[in-house]
């Protein structure tokens, strides 16, 4: 079997889904001396996946330009793309913020929060813009797995990845589902 590239980024969120996927611990290990390669992570601070990446994992909703732009670059370069956690399934905890016009949201985060002075709302091009709306990875680009969970275990994230490493769809259900 040769290497199975993953890659996964990390949008709106809080990087519990990240977390889950290091508490595979040595299990993680098992999947890299079966052929698993990571190759562009949060966790490995490389942000651009190779072309033919395998497996590309998102966590977190779609809520800013720079999101939108990450997730469809993901589904370019990735054969499989995987919404991992609530946020990247459903939109999760971030879509709260759609009740809230963006920019008094914008001015109440930036401008008049108790505890800032002359506050300013950023606008420098390297920090993303906010859609007018979050939204959930689907609403922007074709998911081929989901993965719930605010966080999913570890163990559903070992299964999901050690079903295509083995060359099957990974069907998630019993336990699997089950997260506190």
């Amino acid at each position: 079997m040769g290497k199975i590239k993953v890659a996964s980024v990390w949008c709106e969120g809080c990087s519990g889904c990240h977390m889950s996927f290091l508490d595979m611990d040595e299990r993680l290990v098992e999947l890299i001396n079966k052929g698993l390669e990571i190759n562009a992570t949060p966790i490995t601070d490389l942000k651009i996946p190779d072309e033919g990446t395998d497996i590309g994992i998102i966590e977190g909703a779609v809520a800013t330009d720079h999101h939108e732009e990450e997730v469809k670059m993901m589904r370019e370069r990735c054969k499989i793309i995987v919404a991992l956690g609530d946020c990247a399934v459903f939109g999760g905890i971030p879509t709260m913020r759609n009740y809230i016009p963006r920019e008094e949201l914008l001015e109440r985060g930036y401008i008049t929060t108790e505890s800032t002075v002359d506050g300013k709302i950023p606008t420098s091009p390297e920090i993303g813009k906010h859609l007018p709306k979050t939204k959930a990875v689907n609403e922007v680009i074709k998911v081929d797995l989901y993965v719930p969970g605010c966080p999913p275990s570890a163990d559903a994230i070992y299964y999901v990845l050690k079903e295509v490493l083995e060359g099957r769809i990974p069907k998630l259900e019993g336990e699997l589902l089950k997260y506190e």
